[in-house]
């Protein structure tokens, strides 16, 4: 019955780490295209800044 018990809560531990790791990975999904076009933007604004040859 112990040994029950322990599997039980062990599969309970198991699938918690697992719930949080999928809603991480929901929110990273969530947040990455911000990241990336916010990214793009900054790299754009580096690159067309206009370099002008000082006088």
């Amino acid at each position: 019955m112990r040994a029950l018990v322990v599997a039980i809560l062990l599969v309970a531990v198991v699938l918690f780490i697992v719930g949080l790791a999928v809603k991480t990975l929901g929110f990273l999904l969530g947040v990455a295209p911000v990241l990336v076009i916010v990214a793009l933007v900054l790299l754009l604004l580096n690159r067309f800044r206009g370099r002008r040859i000082p006088r």
